[in-house]
């Protein structure tokens, strides 16, 4: 646990209290700091590692992170970047031509492997003579 003492300060003369602004917090009411978070979104998305390997290999570091905890950070994490998410989704949308993709996945379940899918947009116009810079949007 990591208390974080913000001490408040007072001018003798106008009487006026002024206080340190509070540290900065990657998720609200996070306690893991912006380079674990990072960490952790990129093994699971950009290294498809589960959280049940992930957790795993905290624990050989001497780091005890459940898979709830470690599934409850991916989606603060996952709010966090929504505006980010939002504004690509609008840019890319805006396209006059969009290519789509809906792809079958497996997901491992318990027991069994469940079918899932993902459904991609891309907007990329300059084999065409277009200047706007190219985009992709997934959907899960």
């Amino acid at each position: 646990m990591i208390d974080t003492v913000q001490e408040k300060f007072s001018c003798r003369d106008c009487e006026a209290i002024t206080q340190p602004p509070a540290p900065f917090h990657a998720t609200p009411r996070g306690y893991i700091g912006p380079q674990l978070l990072a960490t952790i979104l990129f093994d699971k998305f950009g290294q498809h590692q589960p959280l049940n390997r992930q957790s795993q290999r905290f624990k050989c570091e001497g780091i005890d992170l459940s898979v709830s905890t470690l599934a409850d950070q991916v989606g603060a994490g996952a709010f966090a970047v929504r505006p980010i998410f939002e504004l690509i989704e609008a840019y890319v949308l805006s396209a006059d031509s969009l290519h789509g993709d809906d792809t079958k996945i497996p997901i491992l379940a318990k027991g069994k492997a469940d079918t899932g899918r993902i459904w991609t947009y891309v907007r990329d116009d300059r084999p065409f003579g277009g200047r706007d810079p190219p985009a992709a949007l997934f959907y899960a």
